[in-house]
Order: structure tokens, then sequence, then C-alpha cells
């Protein structure tokens, strides 16, 4: 009596849940295995994720419009209209969003103050970014006293307070172009990264592969940035992108309490400054500006979430 071998292609024998990988057979070379890489994984994951997805697009949508803000905008955003002043939404003269108490066209003052917002947030993040990850990589590599000096400058710039810092440093760079505002808040707002990193760094720096690089005559800074941080990138793209959110933030804080962007420049955060001088019955020079600043900071942060999760080496298997 022969024993029957099930069929290997069997329906029934299929896995109940996804497999990693792709299958695909090869005249050439037989049974091949095609595995997917992290970033592809971690961009499936992504793209599950809805409201990343979404926040994204709207992202997008206000990076192009503030890109090509002069093709868009009706107005110049210092352009007088001395018929409609403080007037409400209107299709006369194409006033959408009204206008201000100089008759400026409010629609172009925000799709302008939206550029110089990104604009800013953008700058902040990119600053911190490379600072927080320098510093944190270099306090959890090399450890000992360089590791404990780095951390009490982070504790030193957290325990300051933030006005009392901005208004001092604000004295020495100066204060009203976007490029200055947005150094001086990238200075404040780095640290957070670099605990992160230099946590990382410091369950890195006696792995196996560190120590075959060094073994390899391998330089620290090469050790840092070519072999270690690779691990750290999922983190740092995390924060960066709550960077950004809080950038926004911090950066229309100050500039509504006047810190930051000054006139003629406008900032989202100026014109609800200069909106709520007017009080409640131009509800609409706070409004707009005031909506899209909240939709660009949970846009942000949905997109940070959705890759918190898309990198999370914990739920490849679900891909």
């Amino acid at each position: 009596m022969t024993e029957r071998v099930p069929d290997p292609f069997s329906p029934a024998l299929a896995p109940a849940g996804p497999i990693v990988g792709d299958l695909e057979l090869s005249h050439e070379s037989g049974l091949e295995v095609k595995a997917r890489s992290q970033w592809a994984y971690a961009r499936i994951r992504f793209f599950r994720h809805k409201l990343a997805v979404v926040s994204l697009i709207l992202l997008i949508i206000a990076a192009l419009v503030a890109v090509f803000a002069e093709q868009i905008a009706p107005y110049g955003f210092d352009e007088f209209d001395f018929e409609h002043i403080v007037a409400p939404p209107t299709l006369e003269g194409w006033h959408l969003f009204g206008t201000d108490q100089l008759g400026r066209d409010y629609l172009s003052r925000v799709i302008f103050g939206l550029r110089t917002s990104l604009w800013v947030a953008l700058l902040v993040a990119t600053v911190a970014t490379v600072l927080g990850t320098v510093v944190g990589a270099v306090a959890g590599y090399y450890g000992g006293i360089i590791d404990n000096l780095l951390m009490r400058l982070v504790d030193l710039i957290l325990v300051v307070p933030f006005l009392l810092v901005l208004l001092v440093l604000s004295q020495y760079l100066g204060h009203g172009k976007p490029l200055r505002v947005g150094i001086i808040v990238a200075l404040l707002i780095w640290v957070g990264l670099a605990r992160i990193v230099r946590g990382v760094f410091l369950s890195l720096r006696e792995k196996e592969f560190v120590e075959a690089a060094r073994a390899a005559g391998a330089g620290d800074v090469r050790i840092m940035f070519r072999h270690m941080l690779p691990s750290t990138v999922g983190p740092i793209v995390v924060t960066m992108t709550l960077l950004i959110a809080a950038a926004i933030l911090i950066e229309a804080a100050l500039s509504f309490l006047g810190f930051g962007v000054q006139p003629p420049t406008p900032a989202l955060g100026k014109l609800i400054g200069e909106g709520a001088s007017e009080g409640f019955s131009s509800w609409w020079l706070v409004t707009f500006p005031g909506v899209v600043i909240v939709l660009l900071a949970l846009s942000v942060n949905f997109i940070g979430d959705g890759l918190r999760d898309a990198l999370d080496p914990q739920q490849r298997i679900r891909a």
C-alpha cells in the first residue's frame, strides 16, 4: 500500500494568514524567494493608515499652495482695496475670506501666511533634527564625560523658561525675519530628539556589528553615521514630523505675541493677533488663519502617527 503524498499547492494547505514575501517560479533557478524590503513593508503599513494618508494629501496641497502663492492668490499680500475695509467674506471683488483693517484681501494674506509658517516650520524641523541627531549620536556613542556634559546641556535648555531664552536670543540674533525666527526656535526644541537618539546609540554601541566595524578599522564617525545611524531612522523621522507640528504652533504663538515674524511679512499667528484686536464682530480675521493652523498641526501629527506605526518592526508580520 503506497502512501499518498498531499499536493503542496492544494488550497487546503494554504496558510491561514499572510506570508512574508512573495514566491515566484523561475525556469532558470527553480524556486526563488522574493523578499520585500523593510521600506516596502513600511510603505504598505503607512497607506493602511487612512488618517495619515488623508493628512498627507492635505499637507501636499498646502505645500503646493504655499509654493505657488503668487500664482494662486488673487491679490498681493500687501495690496489695498479701500472700497472694502473690514469686509466680511463676499464674492464682490473675489474677497472670499473678506478683507482686513486696511482693505487687504484676507485669502491672499492667509495663503502668503501659510507659506511663511510652512517655511519656518520646515527650517526649524531640519535644523533641530540635524542638531539633535548629532548631539545624541555623539553622547550615546562615546558615553562617559562627553555624555554627561552634553546631557547637562540638554537639561539646562529644558529647565530654562522658553520665553526668557527667546528674548535673550532675539536681542543677539535679531528678530522679525523668518530665517532668524526659525533658527531661534530650532535652538530650543532639539533636545527631545537628542535624548531619543542617545538612548538608541547607547543600546547599539556594544552590538556585534559595531564591534565588527571597529575590528575592520572603521573610524568613529563612519561607525556612528554609516553603521549605527540607519537603525535610528525610524525614531528620527517620526520625531521630525512632531517637530514640524510643534514648530507651526510655536511660530504662530510667537508671531501672535509679537516675538515672531514682523510686518509686512504675513504669518498665520500674526494674522490671528491682528484680527483679535477687531473683536468678535470681524470673526473671519481670526477664524480662517486659526482653522489653517489647526488643520496643519493635526495633519502633521496624523502623519507622524502613521509613520510611527509603519516603522515599528513589531508590526512587520501584519504586512
